[in-house]
Order: C-alpha cells, then structure tokens, then sequence
C-alpha cells in the first residue's frame, strides 16, 4: 500500500498513474465551496466536515481502491485513517488538490 503525499518524491503524475492502474475511485473530501474552485474529473465528492464520507461509508466496496484528496491533505488524512478503521484496506491520501490539479 503507498501513502502519497505529492512531494518532491512523488508527483501528480505518478499518482494519476497508480490510480489508473487500480481503477481506483477518487474521493474530494472538501465542502461544497471548496469544490466549486475545481475537482478532478471523475471525483466523487464525500465533505469530511458534514460527515459524509461517514454516512457513504457503508454503500462503499471495501475491496475497491480508494484515493483521497481535499485542500491540503489534512481532512483526507483522517477519512483515510476512519476508512481503514472500517475495514477499508486500499485506501490512500493522495494529498491537496492544489498539488494534483495540474496531474489530471
């Protein structure tokens, strides 16, 4: 399992990559006004602050890839951590959508 946070290390591209190659499903954990900036294409959205990403949860496959991002990686790291706490074994934060947008 990676955990990606977009460094110098790992860039958007590969991300993108290894979300392809899963067929992963990416989920934008930010509010309504966050999103309205941008989100990637294909994102479900799922706000961590309204408790979302807690009421979806149960109508997610736990075996499907997930891939989190919100502003600057800090929501998505905790819905990642709740995620795998529910028994969600393919779940990663992929960061900010600040350092993704560009990526995809």
């Amino acid at each position: 399992m990676f955990f990606f946070r977009n460094t110098n290390k790992t860039s958007g591209e590969e991300i993108r990559k290894e979300i392809e190659s899963n067929a992963g499903i990416i989920i934008d954990v930010r509010t309504a006004a966050e999103r309205a900036i941008g989100t990637l294409p294909g994102t479900q959205a799922a706000d961590w602050l309204s408790g979302e990403v807690h009421e979806n949860a149960s109508s997610w496959d736990p075996e499907k890839h997930y891939y989190l991002y919100c502003r600057s990686g800090n929501r998505s790291r905790q819905a990642t951590s709740f995620l795998k706490a529910q028994g969600f074994k393919n779940v990663t934060n992929i960061g900010a959508y600040g350092d993704l947008k560009n990526s995809f």
